[in-house]
């Protein structure tokens, strides 16, 4: 007998409170001695903390990739003077998720590399307006967590596949999403039901049709949608591991323009510190290939929200994946190629 809707936020909440009040995730040992990594995002937060993590644990080459420079050159003095690392480990470079462009430059750069064992997206961007800048194809959101997202994924995964075959390893694509995921079922198919657009990317980056406080929680359900497609796509025999993860509460300054209700609510649900939060991070990217194509919350492989497991679900995922991968050839023809 299914669950009915009452029953499913019960479940939900139990286990969100259980997560924040009961469990810690614990210290990552797993060594990266050798290895090369790449964290978007990686100036402030979470991603800041992950990549002391990868440095303290090994790393020979820990990339900070960030659109603040200053604030990624700050991230790299922290960084060294607590790791005692060597000059040569850490390095800042441009990275504009905001900017088609942006992205594709930086992972052009990112081909140079001598190899590139995890791809660690985990920039991303919450905004409780409609932002959408002059020119640009998609909202800010949807062109932040999503498109760009994938767009610099699709960009590297040759890359990721060649530093597995060459060098007998397993690199990882993890991208950070939320748990935000399970509560939301994309209010923005309404329009295309009403006949007003016929794709929901159009509806999702028209004002009149758009939801604003349901957004950050859309793109983080959609980042799930397109991870588990893809993963179909390539197959479990696919030399890198994809998975994605949900960091839990943390503090953060993602809920910057949501203060002081974010303050409020960091302090009502216990939010996690930054440097605890981040441990989830890396062990993802660490994670072995029973996490191929799954969602992981507190370490551990864990259901997706209810909506992804249902017919109804899937039938969104398929159209999700046809329009996001129509949006990206549009961006960088032949793309789909790389999915090779």
């Amino acid at each position: 007998m299914a669950a009915s809707e009452p029953q499913k936020k019960f479940h939900y909440w139990r286990t969100h409170l259980w997560s924040q009040w009961c469990f810690t995730p614990p210290y990552p040992t797993t060594q990266w001695t050798g290895k090369t990594v790449v964290v978007t995002g990686a100036n402030i937060g979470l991603g800041r903390e992950a990549a002391r993590h990868f440095t303290s644990l090994g790393a020979e080459k820990v990339i900070i990739a960030a659109r603040n420079l200053d604030a990624a050159q700050e991230a790299k003095a922290s960084i060294e003077t607590s790791t005692q690392c060597g000059p040569s480990v850490l390095e800042c470079w441009p990275l504009d998720l905001c900017s088609y462009d942006s992205t594709k430059a930086f992972a052009a750069r990112c081909t140079t590399l001598p190899r590139l064992d995890c791809l660690l997206e985990n920039a991303g961007v919450s905004k409780y307006r409609f932002y959408k800048t002059d020119g640009a194809l998609d909202e800010l959101q949807i062109t932040t967590n999503v498109v760009s997202t994938f767009l610099l994924a699709f960009l590297l995964l040759p890359k990721l596949k060649e530093t597995a075959l060459k060098y007998d390893t397993q690199p990882h694509l993890t991208i950070v999403t939320s748990e935000l995921h399970h509560q939301t079922t994309i209010p923005e198919r309404k329009a295309l039901r009403k006949g007003i657009h016929s794709s929901l990317l159009d509806a999702l980056n028209d004002p009149r049709t758009s939801s604003r406080s349901g957004r950050y929680p859309t793109s983080k359900l959609l980042q799930v949608l397109l991870l588990r497609e893809l993963s179909s796509t390539l197959g479990r025999d696919y030399p890198v591991v994809l998975n994605c993860v949900n960091p839990g509460f943390c503090h953060s300054a993602l809920t910057r323009d949501f203060a002081p209700i974010a303050y409020i609510g960091k302090i009502a649900m216990r939010a996690r510190s930054t440097e605890v939060g981040s441990r989830t991070l890396v062990h993802a990217a660490s994670a072995g290939r029973e996490s191929f194509g799954e969602y992981l919350s507190n370490c551990q492989v864990a259901l997706v929200g209810n909506f992804v497991r249902t017919s109804e679900g899937k039938e969104v995922q398929e159209m999700v994946w046809r329009e996001v991968l129509g949006r990206l050839e549009e961006i960088e023809p032949g793309i789909s190629k790389n999915l090779r």
